[in-house]
């Protein structure tokens, strides 16, 4: 079988052995965790168990974790024009032009209730245009994600925050790709609704969690039916894949420093790698960014072609995000920072992990090199020698 490296932790990362541990446990019991038998009772102590996991990652509280199936979900979740408790309307959603797919479908809100906020050459979102657009409207939920998934570019969260509850509104921050990467305290930012997903930090597929401000209600639920997650989405628990999660992020947390002084270190001698073709650009560079991600282009390469040649060659990248069906697209990220379409369709995403390894970079710089003369038009990379 031909060796393999994989550079593309953002789209999803292997199950973490602590993860796999857990759900192992899980398997074997079997009773309801709504019921209050002994069975159902052990199962409920599991679900309790990662919810406080999880509330440790991002400084919030248990009582405020609502389970769901994943980063899409809690999105959907968030993005509510109802308050579940006290029935608020929101009549207004402002969206960073930057954020994931389930995030820029608007969730519940109206399509003429949707409001696109402009971000800069940087790809950071323009606060400004915030302050602007909140002083003409009514109280309005606002998403910007804490960080992108294609560029890294982290997000001035905090300081939107701040604007937004000035003007009597609520934020909601999409933390998928930011966990067990970065710090993240979700009193810190001061946000409202925080989204997460297991399978970004070495959990399983299929599980996520909205996680709450301290005293903010719920919003509506999505799923309704049974009173599980104290109202907030019904539904027989995920048992197997809570326990695995919750292991996930303790795991992630607790190497998180160590692990991405390593990663950002691979990340930047990656980056010299790439530095040295004529043309290139290496997207969001200037601000702070997530330490395991690299967005890079050429203004003459066609993403498509570079992934699939990467992949032959046994290195895994990708052109973005992964939720696009497989297909790759020009970069909606890109567009929105201001690039052309012979940027926005020529980037190719590295993303490392806690399993990448020196080899690995070297192998992704040699591929790089062997491949971008026939990648480039005309062959003219302007390469140093290796």
């Amino acid at each position: 079988m031909q060796e393999r490296t994989y550079l593309d932790w953002n789209a999803t990362t292997p199950l973490r052995q602590e993860a796999r541990a857990a759900m192992a446990a899980a398997w074997d019991l079997f009773g309801n965790p709504s019921s209050i038998h002994a069975e159902g009772r052990r199962g409920r102590g599991l679900i309790e168990d990662a919810r406080v996991m999880v509330a440790e990652a991002v400084g919030g509280e248990p009582r405020n974790v609502i389970f769901t199936s994943g980063g899409t979900e809690a999105n959907t979740l968030a993005l509510s024009p109802v308050n579940g408790n006290s029935k608020q309307t929101i009549e207004n959603l402002l969206v960073s032009s930057i954020e994931h797919a389930s995030v820029l479908s608007g969730g519940r809100f109206a399509p003429d209730r949707i409001t696109r906020l402009p971000v800069d050459r940087s790809g950071l979102v323009d606060l400004d245009a915030l302050r602007a657009m909140l002083a003409r409207q009514p109280p309005a939920l606002v998403s910007i994600m804490l960080a992108n998934n294609e560029t890294g570019a982290i997000q001035p969260v905090a300081e939107a925050a701040r604007l937004v509850h000035e003007a009597g509104g609520l934020l909601h921050a999409d933390g998928v790709q930011a966990t067990g990467k970065i710090l993240i305290d979700i009193k810190e930012l001061n946000v409202d609704f925080l989204s997460l997903s297991a399978h970004k930090v070495g959990g399983p597929k299929g599980t996520g969690a909205l996680v709450l401000a301290e005293n903010r209600s719920h919003p509506a639920a999505l799923m309704r039916g049974g009173g599980q997650e104290r109202g907030g989405r019904a539904g027989t628990e995920n048992v197997p894949g809570i326990a695995g999660f919750g292991a996930a992020v303790r795991a992630a947390e607790t190497t998180r420093a160590t692990d991405m002084a390593r990663i950002q270190a691979l990340r930047d001698r990656l980056e010299d790698g790439l530095r040295q073709t004529r043309g290139g650009v290496i997207f969001s560079q200037e601000v702070s960014r997530l330490p395991n991600t690299t967005l890079f282009g050429v203004p003459t390469l066609k993403a498509e072609t570079a992934v699939v040649r990467f992949d032959l060659e046994g290195v895994a990248v990708s052109s973005g995000s992964a939720c696009s069906s497989g297909k790759v697209q020009a970069s909606h990220v890109l567009a929105a920072m201001g690039y052309g379409p012979e940027m926005t369709r020529s980037a190719i995403r590295f993303s490392l992990g806690w399993e990448t390894t020196d080899a690995d970079v070297d192998r992704a710089i040699k591929t790089w090199r062997k491949l971008s003369g026939a990648l480039l038009r005309g062959n003219e990379t302007g390469l140093e020698p290796f």
